[in-house]
Order: C-alpha cells, then structure tokens, then sequence
C-alpha cells in the first residue's frame, strides 16, 4: 500500500498545475519536498546541524543540485555508468538557488546546512531550473530551520513581444528574454539571465512580470505549510557577545576608520594596510591574556565598525574608497595582439583589475559535447576563466575551476554568445586569466573577450561590454548611493552586485545579487540606467584600441572551405569504412567533417596551411565532380593493359584510356609511349554504356597529321 503525502496545488496562470507534496519521501530530512510540474519532479530535502562549529562565523551553506539520468530514461556516460562530480550546468543552477536563499538565512545562524535537489522524473520539455528555487524554499518552510522567507524563483521568456512564465525548452529557441529571477513576496533578491539586446526598460517590466507570478508561489507555499503542520523554528545561540567591548571598539576606532575611508586612496593595499593599524593600534592596549579571550570578538566588532564607517562616509560625502565619483570608472588601457602564438588575444586593465584573455579557434570536431541527462548536445562556443591566487596576493593551491570561477565564467559567455556568429564553422575557445583583482573581474573578461575575438578575426556582430554596480543605503533607507564600477571592498560591504552586459544597442546578459530588503524598483532603474552610461564609457575606450574585427583570419589560424555537395556523393567522399576520407587527411594534413543538410551534404575542411587546403578541397571536388564532355583533364596513369591504360583524371574517379585513343596512328602496344605514373592530357568523349565507364581519348587532344595528297602518293 502506497504511503500518502500531503500535497497542495496552484495553478500558473495558464493552465499548467505545480503539485507540492511532502511526507512522502525522505522523511528522515529536516525538510523534503517534491515539486511536480507535468512529468518533471524535483526532491529538496534540506537538513542542518543543530550546533555551530567552534570559530564559525557565518553560515556554512552548501546547495546541490543533481539530475538523475532515469529521470530521461537514460544511462550515465563514461566508464563507470554512474551520476559523478555535478557538471557545470548542475553548478549553475545550484548556484542559482543558493544565492538567491543564502541572504534571507538569520546573520547570526552559523550551522552547517545543505539542501540538495534532485532532477528524479523529466518530460524533457519542462526547464528544471526553473523549478528549483521553488523546491527548495518549500522543503525550508516545512522544516524547523530558521529562515526569512519563503522566496521562490521563475523564469521569463519573451516571444513575439509577449512576455511568457516559465516557457518550456522548444519556446526558449524563440525568446528574447531568458532570465531567471528571484524574489521574497516584497523584494527582489536575484537576477540571472542573458537578452538579445533589449532595452533597460524591457528588462525591469520583464523583472517585475516575474516578481507578480512569484507571489503566487509563494502564498501556495504558506498554504502548503498550513497544511503540512507548521512546525515551530528551532531555537539557536550561534553567537556569544560582550556588548560593552562592542561600544569601547566602536568608540575606540569609528573615527579613526571613517578618516581613512574619506582620504580616497586608489591604492587597495595601502587602504588595507591603513585599516589594519587602526585595529592593530586598539589591540596594543590589552594585555596578551585579555587578548587570547577578547580577540575574536573585537576582531568580529572591528569588522562591524568597517562595514558602518565606510558605508556612511561614501553617503555623506558622495565619495567613495578610492576618491572616484559614484558615477566614475576607473582609468582603462588595453592591448591586442600581446600573444603571438594565439590566434587571437588581448589584455585589459581598468583599475587593478585586470584579464590576459586568449582566443583559440578550432575545428567543428573541437565542439564541447554535453551529456547530462537533461540536455545533451554539443557547443561551439566555449570561455573559461580563471581566477588564480595570485591575482589578489594571496598564495593558495590550484584545485581547479572552483563554482565561483564556473558562474563569472558562464555569465560572460552568456554576454559574448549573443554577437558571436552561429553560422561561424569554427569552434571558438575564449580563455580569461585574470592576473590582477579588485572587483569586476568579470566585467574584464567580457571586455577583454570582445578584443580578443576582434583580434583573432571572428565576424562578431558588435563589441559588448560589462560593468559592476553597487550599491549603499543608509539604515532606515532614506538615503543611497548607486556605485558604478565597483571595488572588491565595496561588492563585500554594499547592498547590491549587479552586473550588466551588453552592446550599445541593449543588454546582453545581467547578474543581479541583492542583501537590502525593500529595494524600490526606481532605484533599479536608475542602477540600470547609470549601467548603461558606464558601459558606452567603456566601450569607447576600448574601441580606441580595435574598433572592429580583422578583415582576415592570422597566419597561423586553421583555415577552412565549406562545401555543399549532392547527397548521393557523401559515401564517395567517405568511402568504404572511411577509407576515402581519411586518405584525403593523411595525405594533405587535413581535417574533414561532413553532415547532412537536407538533401546536401556540407563539407567543412580546415588545414594549418593553404596549400593543404587547396589540395583536400581539390581531392573532394574530384569526387563529386560530374564531367562533362569534350573536357579536357590532366590524368595520371594508373595501370597498363594491352588494351589501354587506365587513368585517374579527376580525385577518385578513373576511366579507360583504348590503345586506340591513345595516338593518331595505330599503335601494337604502350611500351615506350607511357607507362604508369605518366600525366597525360585527355578528352572526356563520354560513357561506356556497357559498364558506366568513363571513356577517354589522347588523340583526340593532339592535332590530327595531315593527309598528303593523292598524285604525291602515286608518284612516291
């Protein structure tokens, strides 16, 4: 007998029901949940220690979200067949739900916590993704966690002008719009998504579309724990005080920060440096014993005092902590070309940010190919960027592309992918080393990514660029400050990150994270708006250093020729087992790749050098090449019969050179006039209908002798 959940339903506006059930699976967990839309379900259980770890000041939240590949009827790649190490698209959206919940958690609640999701049935149609945000705040409104929500998330699409909830994987193909947003029922919390260059306009009515349909999830969610049982939320004491230390270092040290951060120093290190006295100064008046229990909490109390001061000095004095306006961008140079090797790179700088980026231009065979049990395909277009220690300073190990590199990562090729050519028969690899930090680095790699790719000559339809905005808003939210440009400082001490990409023509891609309750959506507007003037600043400098790509490919990028040939000669070109195809690589060092297009067959050749080029694109040409009578070829002899000889005269194709063809007078056999490996010229003069054999003819390329006279021949 089946064990029966609770559930609650709501419709979506259109007809489409999300089920909410819980006590059905994974009663073990603090909370669970399944989420049901058609035949997508998605599980999130959350569970959380009841106890902090000792020294542990924030909240140790991991977020996991996993696709189960029966859940498409699938089996897993790779040697082993199993679900492995999530996958970059299982990254993103992890990190979709973890930013958009991770504000609303108490500041003071230090347990360790994770909520996984996982992917267990799918209609294929259905976006996942979409749905997680959902899943999750559910299972944490069942649990005994405390959090501030519910919040939950929805994505929006646009097609044909029409704004769309929630569109399914065939619709997104045809939307302007693909962003994911999220939100509590009053605020705006997280923005994710990448445009076709709409206006800043087009996008707040789109977040505002999303922000109306996610009310409604999240009064089903209050339902749904009505329902369920409302459990009351634990209680906890994560943190312990002294309250009278917290005024003696507040009043110890208040002034002595806000000082500092109104000198407006442009050098990060020297400001770090300054910071630290002061803490180093007031720590010089306790005794070593006092120290070894007081430490961490003026440590922790001093940090408060930064984040006040800093804050209220930039709002009363409209200066910030590098002395720039809150509209100002910092200097910028830029370089192209700096790579010799590469096929195509650049270097940009704006402040002490800074991005070393590469473009590498392969082969159709270069392609990504995604297996997950969602989506499986394959990409051509590929960026990755990296964040090394040392670009901050800091000595630590290299353990690979960590989530936060995966995101920045993906956010930039979601702003470049829109003006880069889809019909392009190159794969593109953009690669970002940041070598320099101080907030945006992001933002640098778009930046740097569009010269590069202008540099390696890729026919990009317009150069884009991306800006980081902040934001500060005094305590009772009467007064704030829009940041353009933000320092890394000002990202860990401000209320708003939000980063915007585009063209001079629209935006591109955004990534939006919120730690302010209450934004008002004419502060957002204007944040986008002072975006826009930042990013056209940019792009002006940058267009002094290329304003437009190379009229020509570098030398030492691969080139290519794409054909189109009949279908029925696909097999002539590849030939039996591939034999064809591959001696045509072997043979010119290049490299082939065919797929059907209909009724055609498109070739696409790529070789190092020209010469190789031309002689593959020769070999496939010969192939499919229909001759046509009274050509005229160059053949090479193959073999010689007493009946002729037998000749290639196009790549691949040979016919029957008759003793009788071969000259004007008759001849009893070949010996001393070719012999195989001769290159002869001959006349195609037709088809042997016996047996479909070309039939050339060697005489019929040389003059005919002429006939003597009749009274001359009787006189000899």
């Amino acid at each position: 007998m089946s064990q029966i959940g609770i559930q609650h339903s709501f419709d979506l506006g259109d007809g489409r029901i999300v089920t909410l059930e819980t006590g059905k699976l994974a009663k073990q967990a603090d909370g669970a949940v399944v989420v049901k839309l058609g035949d997508t379900m998605i599980l999130a259980t959350v569970v959380s220690n009841k106890e902090a770890k000792d020294g542990v000041d924030f909240l140790p939240l991991t977020v996991d979200y996993q696709e189960k590949y029966a859940a498409t009827g699938r089996f897993p790649g790779g040697f082993f067949r199993r679900e492995a190490k999530l996958s970059d698209y299982e990254v993103l959206i992890s990190r979709i739900v973890d930013r958009a919940m991770r504000p609303l958690f108490p500041e003071d609640y230090h347990a360790d916590t994770q909520i996984m999701l996982s992917l267990i049935s799918s209609d294929k149609k259905t976006m996942p993704d979409a749905l997680v945000g959902l899943a999750a705040s559910a299972a944490v409104a069942v649990s005994d966690i405390p959090f501030n929500g519910p919040i939950s998330e929805v994505r929006v699409g646009k097609i044909d002008g029409k704004l769309v909830l929630n569109p399914d994987i065939d619709q997104l193909a045809l939307s302007t719009i693909d962003m994911i947003v999220a939100a509590s029922a009053h605020d705006i919390t997280m923005v994710e998504g990448e445009m076709s260059e709409i206006s800043e306009t087009e996008m707040l009515e789109a977040i505002k579309f999303a922000h109306e349909a996610i009310k409604v999830q999240i009064n089903a969610i209050n339902e749904f724990v009505i329902k369920a049982g409302s459990k009351p939320k634990r209680e906890y004491c994560h943190e312990k005080h002294d309250l009278d230390l917290k005024a003696a270092v507040a009043k110890a040290t208040y002034d002595k920060v806000y000082a500092v951060a109104k000198q407006g120093n442009p050098n990060k290190n020297e400001r770090k440096e300054a910071f630290k006295a002061i803490l180093t100064e007031y720590k010089a008046t306790f005794t070593e014993e006092e120290l070894k229990e007081k430490e961490a909490l003026i440590n922790t109390y001093y940090h408060g005092v930064e984040y006040d001061a800093v804050r209220q000095a930039t709002l009363d004095t409209q200066v910030r902590l590098d002395g720039r306006k809150t509209t100002q961008i910092r200097p910028i140079w830029s370089e192209v070309g700096y790579l010799p090797g590469a096929h195509g790179s650049a270097i940009f700088q704006r402040g002490e940010t800074q991005s070393l980026t590469s473009v590498t231009l392969g082969t159709g065979k270069d392609a990504q190919m995604i297996d997950g049990a969602f989506y499986k395909g394959e990409t051509k277009f590929i960026l990755h960027y990296n964040f090394p220690g040392f670009s901050t300073g800091e000595a630590k190990p290299n353990r690979g592309p960590g989530r936060r590199e995966v995101g920045h990562g993906n956010l930039a090729l979601r702003a470049l992918s829109k003006v880069v050519p889809t019909d392009t028969p190159y794969t593109v690899r953009v690669v970002s080393d940041i070598l320099e930090s101080n907030g945006s680095s992001s933002m640098a790699t778009v930046c740097a990514g569009t010269l590069a790719l202008m540099d390696a000559g890729v026919k990009i339809a317009k150069p884009v660029t991306g800006i980081a905005m902040g934001l500060i808003t005094s305590a009772d939210n009467s007064s704030y400050a829009i940041l353009s440009d933000i320092l890394g400082d000002e990202d860990h001490l401000g209320d708003m990150d939000f980063k915007v990409c585009g063209t001079k023509d629209g935006i591109t891609a955004v990534q939006m994270d919120l730690k302010v309750n209450g934004l008002p959506y004419e502060v957002m507007e204007k944040a986008l708006n002072q975006a826009k003037e930042g990013r056209l600043h940019i792009m002006g400098e940058i267009m002094k250093t290329m304003d437009a790509p190379r009229t020509d490919y570098k030398e030492n990028v691969p080139r290519f020729e794409i054909m189109m040939i009949p279908g029925e000669f696909i097999g002539a070109v590849i030939g039996p087992g591939g034999k064809v195809i591959q001696d045509i690589q072997k043979k010119t060092n290049a490299t082939i790749s065919i797929t059907e297009e209909g009724k055609e067959g498109r070739v696409e050749i790529f070789a190092e050098k020209l010469e190789d080029l031309k002689a593959a694109v020769a070999r496939v040409k010969g192939i499919v090449a229909i001759p046509e009578v009274g050509e005229i070829y160059e053949a090479t002899v193959k073999s010689i019969m007493p009946y002729g000889a037998f000749v290639e005269f196009l790549p691949g194709k040979e016919g029957l050179l008759h003793i009788s063809e071969v000259d004007w007078k008759r001849l009893e056999s070949l010996d001393g006039i070719i012999k195989e490996g001769d290159v002869v010229k001959v006349k195609y003069i037709g088809t042997d209908p016996k047996n479909g054999k070309a039939k050339l003819s060697r005489k019929a390329t040389m003059p005919k002798p002429e006939t003597a006279p009749a009274a001359e021949e009787k006189k000899a």
